[in-house]
């Protein structure tokens, strides 16, 4: 649980401020219980018993004047509670959907991520409210009740101390075993989650294989795993009620048994009686509420944030030399395949097949094809979203296989026809993949890509985006600018300005082949390939590397694709160019 000390810590730390402005008013908030037995006692002693009603009513008026206090400070410290947890649960989604991301990068899909992020990253929210209000209760409520059995009578604190730790004591030895029912509990829960998801997304296949019964059983199966667990959770609670009772209930009789020698000792019926007030209304409300806080919301809390931050962690790659680097291979090339074979289940055909290509440093490749024919897919490959079965990737000379995703954003970046735009400043998403980008290599980039009237329209650099507020079109300029500022020498637009005009996509897809670094587009518009050095053509059965002119002259599917000659795609073999001039046999 170290992990989940330091980050709860961290956490407290940055807020501070709030937390003493919190600690004053619950101060204010326990007042009336720091002065409830002392009044009581005086009202009493002094007041109804010594036969003066009214010295007994003005201490009573006095103790509802430090009730309204203390009402006032439970306002207060409600309200202070949202600044000091929202910053926390903020933090925290981006610790989960960072760790998704870079797993889903990685090629490591995890479908449990749905109950992290939803009812895991919700649950340690509201069990970190809870437990500071908790904790925060625990620790004034039971100073307020010492130092007011201290100002009625020494022996009476000590009465009332001894059970008070023998309960604390109990509960503190039963934690370990809490903890690890806890634990099993979070597992399960991810399990379910787990088997739910894969059944729901699979429920086709469940039905065309007639496979219904084995994963009704299945997921029946984690079911019942889950319920074993809860009942094993549940007889945790017979420990705390026994810490309870000892250290909330016990002190009660032991002050009742102790009454006559303590009214020898000189200690009145009013003193007794503040201190049964103190004992029934301070120290048992107090210890009630931290063994049950702690038992049910502390554990949850920390079994529950400990496996977010190490699902996070080992998705997103965060302990420094936790994995073993790659050795590079220098290739001379800025991308390199080797009887690539890519297929999307184990039984369906092959999208790619044994494919070769070679990209040299500085190239502008420009990949075609009909729509479904596997060009994305071949994108994702080089980019390291996805992964071959067969088959190597290299990118800048090392393998894309084992790099974490800040390797790979070192080497590559890609933009996909859906361009990513998140809720933030403008600065902040032109900037993500290069921090601390000054401002005048923005404005330059900007001019170069001709879109400094696009920033302009958008409001500046300080200016709130709202992906909901901007057409495709913006997002994708918005999303171009980004990859420019990259210093990733490999570009791969996937289709990354479909929702711009012909003149716009021209400009730009021009602006980044000047660009320094390697450029592989794949087009949805044939004039892409007129601005390439070369195309590689996918048609399902072959792939052609050449020129335009080159795959005009050899390959009937190119001119079917450009809208000449033939329709129908060759059967002859085809042949890959390499970049010095020479051919090699290849296929797909």
């Amino acid at each position: 649980m170290t992990t989940v000390v330091g980050v709860t810590r961290a956490a407290l730390r940055a807020r501070r401020a709030q937390l003493w402005r919190l600690a004053g008013w619950s101060a204010a908030e326990v007042l009336p219980a720091a002065l409830s037995g002392l009044f009581t006692a005086r009202a009493v002693d002094s007041g109804f018993l010594a036969g003066r009603p009214g010295v007994g009513l003005a201490w009573l008026a006095l103790l509802g004047l430090a009730v309204l206090v203390g009402a006032a400070g439970t306002n207060r410290s409600y309200a202070l509670l949202g600044a000091v947890v929202e910053p926390f649960r903020d933090d925290l989604l981006r610790r989960v959907v960072r760790g998704a991301v870079a797993g889903a990068a990685g090629g490591r899909a995890d479908d449990a991520a749905v109950a992290r992020l939803t009812h895991q990253v919700e649950l340690v929210r509201d069990t970190y409210a809870g437990l500071l209000m908790v904790v925060r209760g625990f620790l004034f409520a039971l100073g307020a009740a010492v130092l007011g059995l201290f100002s009625l009578a020494a022996p009476v604190a000590l009465l009332v101390a001894v059970p008070v730790l023998a309960g604390l004591g109990l509960f503190a030895v039963a934690l370990p075993v809490m903890v690890a029912r806890q634990r099993e509990y979070v597992l399960a829960d991810e399990q379910l989650g787990r088997a739910v998801v894969t059944a729901v997304s699979g429920h086709r296949d469940v039905t065309a294989s007639g496979a219904r019964d084995q994963v009704t059983g299945w997921v029946g199966g984690s079911v019942d795993a889950q319920a074993r667990v809860e009942r094993r959770l549940a007889t945790m609670a017979a420990t705390r009620s026994l810490s309870l009772a000892l250290g909330g209930w016990l002190p009660v009789p032991a002050l009742l048994l102790a009454a006559p020698w303590l009214v020898r000792q000189g200690l009145g019926p009013g003193a007794l009686l503040g201190a049964l007030v103190y004992v029934t209304r301070g120290v048992q409300p107090a210890l009630h509420s931290l063994v049950q806080g702690v038992a049910a919301g502390g554990l949850r809390f920390a079994v529950t944030l400990d496996r977010l931050l190490r699902t996070a962690a080992a998705a997103d790659g965060d302990p420094a030399g936790s994995r073993p680097r790659t050795a590079p291979q220098r290739t001379g090339a800025a991308l390199s395949l080797r009887g690539v074979t890519f297929r999307y289940g184990p039984h369906a055909d092959p999208v790619l097949d044994g494919l070769d290509l070679e990209v040299p440093v500085g190239d502008h490749l420009v990949i075609v094809g009909a729509s479904g024919i596997g060009k994305s897919t071949l994108a994702g490959l080089i980019a390291g979203v996805l992964h071959p079965q067969s088959g190597t990737v290299h990118v800048g000379g090392s393998p894309v296989g084992g790099a974490t995703p800040g390797e790979l954003a070192e080497r590559r970046v890609l933009i996909p026809q859906e361009a990513y735009v998140f809720t933030g400043t403008l600065r902040d998403n032109l900037g993500y993949l290069a921090p601390g980008v000054p401002d005048d290599v923005v404005d330059r980039a900007a001019a170069r890509l001709g879109l400094t009237g696009l920033l302009t329209r958008l409001g500046g650099y300080d200016a709130t985006l709202r992906p909901a507020d901007l057409s495709a079109g913006e997002r994708q300029q918005v999303a171009l600018l980004r990859a420019w500022l990259s210093p990733a020498p490999l570009t791969i637009l996937d289709e990354a300005t479909c929702h711009l005009d012909p003149a716009t996509e021209a400009r730009l897809e021009t602006a980044f082949a000047a660009r320094p670094g390697t450029l592989v587009v794949i087009a949805h518009r044939v004039s892409s390939a007129l601005r390439a050095r070369r195309v590689l053509l996918l048609d399902g059965r072959t792939a052609l590397l050449d020129t335009h002119q080159g795959l005009l002259d050899r390959s009937p599917a190119y001119r079917a694709l450009v809208g000449y000659g033939e329709t129908e795609p060759s059967d002859t073999a085809t042949f890959w160019t390499a970049s010095d001039g020479t051919s090699a046999a290849a296929r797909t």
